[in-house]
Formats: C-alpha cells, structure tokens, sequence
C-alpha cells in the first residue's frame, strides 16, 4: 500500500470528532523516510501565502489544520539540528511543493508548547466528562478494585508515591509481576494543576479504557518529542483492560 508523504486531513483512515480510527493510518516522516502509524507522527501545516507569497510553517499539534501537512518522526534535538543544517527546509520544500517557506527559529519550541497543551486539554476534556481520577487514596482504591485504565505521574513526582500506586494498579490490572508502571508525565505538577484548575495534582488516573486511548495520542506524540521512555508493557494492559471492559458492557 502506498503511504503518500503528505496527505490532506479527513481520508477514510482518519477518525472523526474525539474517536480515533483504529489503529490509524500510516504516514512517512519527511526527514527520516520512516513510515510509522500517524498517530505516533507529529505533523506541520502552513499558513496561507503573505502578501509576498510566502507561507510560515507551523506545529498541528492535533492533526487537524485544513489542507496538506508535512509529518515528522523525531525529537526536539534532532528537529533542533535539521533546522539548523537546512535538512528541515528542503523536505519541507518537496513536501509542500514549494522554496517559500519561513521556518520560525523558535519552531521547536512551538512545536513542544503546542504537543503540551494538546495533552492537558485532553486531560481536562476527561475531567469534565468525569473520567479522570485525582487524590492518590481515590486512585489507590479505584486502582484495587481495577477501575483504573491509566495511571500517570507528574514529571516531579516522589518515587515512593510513584511505587504504592503503580502497585495498586497492577493488582487491579491482573497484572502482577509484570512490571506494569504508571506512565511519567513530562509535565509537571504546576503544569497539572493550573490546567485542570487543581491544588498539587501529581497522580492522576482515567477510569476509561476509552478515555486512556484518546489521551495516549496527544501524549505519545509529546513523549516522542522530547524523547521521554515510554514503558513498553502499557499500552498492552491499556488494550487488555479495553477487551474486559467490552465484555462487560
């Protein structure tokens, strides 16, 4: 199957409104050629022409910005280097189709506060709908009784809260032994509390298989940015989880 490097939003393969397809489709990063599924890719848009006819590039966080998009597959550091040794303008250029590009300097900053605020509006998205759990005792519990789909930390978390709740969640997941942690969030918990407009909000939990899917895109693709470990054994528990919650419906 062909994998065009730069497709327009909206292809059959692409969810609609907050449900992601499944499994997603496939786009190549324009600086590595790698095809990975487009969720794990973060994409870039440009504006409209200026009046000089030349257009800015600029991050999607979401994947939702009209027209044709450029996806890339990298971290900070490595986009950092490609702007600096012009390997970002020129795939940019044959992605687009077009030399008059502007590439702000501050690109990857933009690029990192734009995948922060995608992540903590989802989160506060879940909140309202109800499906997101604050108070480590309320997680602790809820996570014994398995009614935990997704454990986070905040970046600055002590590790001793981080192991009695990763415990408890492994016991309600049927999953001891297995070395199934919360994620680490690279958000802090100043970050976490301003946005969901909470006092020290450092563990946080979603309820939700469902839930847990829409924030592991946002999120996965901030981790891929800046580089942040990405525990190998969660997203399998995540779908495990889905799976018993489906019989149980």
């Amino acid at each position: 199957m062909r994998n065009p490097r730069n497709d327009p939003l909206g292809s059959p393969n692409t969810g609609t409104g907050d449900t992601p397809a499944p499994g997603g489709s496939e786009r190549r990063c324009v600086l590595t050629g790698r095809t990975s599924a487009r969720d794990d890719l973060l994409r870039l848009a440009i504006s409209p022409d200026g009046d000089d006819g030349t257009a800015d590039v600029l991050p999607d966080a979401l994947a939702k910005a009209p027209g044709r998009g450029a996806w890339i597959g990298v971290s900070r550091q490595d986009l950092e280097s490609a702007i600096t040794d012009g390997k970002l303008k020129g795939a940019l250029a044959r992605a687009f189709k077009s030399g008059r590009l502007a590439i702000p300097d501050d690109l990857p900053a933009l690029m990192q506060a734009a995948l922060e605020k995608a992540v903590l509006q989802r989160l506060g998205l879940e909140m309202r709908s109800g499906m997101l759990i604050l108070g480590s005792d309320r997680i602790a519990h809820e996570a014994r009784m398995g009614g935990v789909a997704a454990l986070y930390h905040a970046a600055d978390a002590c590790e001793d809260g981080c192991r009695k709740l990763d415990q408890a969640y492994r016991v309600g997941m049927d999953a001891e032994g297995s070395g199934l942690t919360g994620t680490r969030l690279p958000l802090d918990r100043e970050a976490l509390s301003v946005a969901l407009g909470r006092e020290n909000v450092v563990h946080l939990a979603l309820s939700d298989p469902r839930s847990a899917t829409r924030v592991a895109i946002p999120l996965g693709r901030l981790q891929t940015f800046v580089g942040a470990e990405r525990p190998a054994g969660n997203r399998r528990e995540v779908a495990a989880a889905t799976a018993r919650h489906d019989e149980n419906l």
